[in-house]
């Protein structure tokens, strides 16, 4: 019923039962994945009212926590995670009845599947770093270029008293260049693609 997708590996669609209503993939060498898919097979559906709680588990030297990633269900078939932070940080770590396992190994993380009703799904809440990142790579770029820009030109501002004149040379006030930098990064997050027109 359940698939687990990880870049540049084979599809996983034996996860181990648990308990009837739980299952659990195991993911070797967990440190060279950086997001997850988890995906309804399609070869069976959801029972009315029922839906799946999606969680990871990443060994540490406390044991073996689970943190909640989100949901599917027949509405909402697939999900990407991100792990990446989920493997550095604690997080909001959660009890869960897929108990210790036979205890975390090194290196071997694993995602597990609890199916329960949907309106006790409804009421979770994921951990805020499993969700991808919604903005846009070319926003993301943009920001970062303005930032490192600004922050070049910045570091050779000097005070007028500093200034040797040098009448070759055109000086623009690094106030002016601040309020560009404000301007366009208020710009960008009302419209990415304001630069077009």
């Amino acid at each position: 019923m359940f698939g687990l997708i990880i870049s540049g590996r084979l599809v996983q669609t034996d996860p181990q039962q648990l308990a009837e209503t739980q299952f659990v993939f195991s993911i070797p060498d967990v440190d060279n994945v950086n997001h997850v898919v988890v995906f309804l097979t399609g070869q069976m559906a959801f029972p009315e009212q029922l839906g799946a709680a999606v969680y990871f588990s990443f060994p540490n030297p406390q044991g073996q926590s689970w943190q909640l990633l989100g949901c599917i269900s027949n509405s909402k078939p697939s999900a990407i995670f991100k792990i990446t932070k989920l493997k550095q940080e604690d997080g909001s770590v959660v009890a869960h009845p897929f108990g210790q396992g036979g205890g975390p190994q090194a290196h071997m993380a694993q995602i597990g599947i609890s199916v329960e009703p949907l309106s006790q799904l409804s009421q979770l809440t994921p951990v805020a770093q499993a969700k991808p990142s919604s903005v846009e790579p070319f926003v993301e770029f943009s920001q970062k270029m303005l930032e490192n820009f600004f922050n070049y030109a910045s570091s050779f501002g000097l005070m007028q008293a500093q200034m040797t004149p040098n009448p070759s040379e055109t000086y623009v006030p690094l106030s002016t260049l601040q309020s560009w930098f404000q301007t366009f990064q208020r710009r960008l997050q009302q419209n990415p693609y304001f630069w077009r027109s």
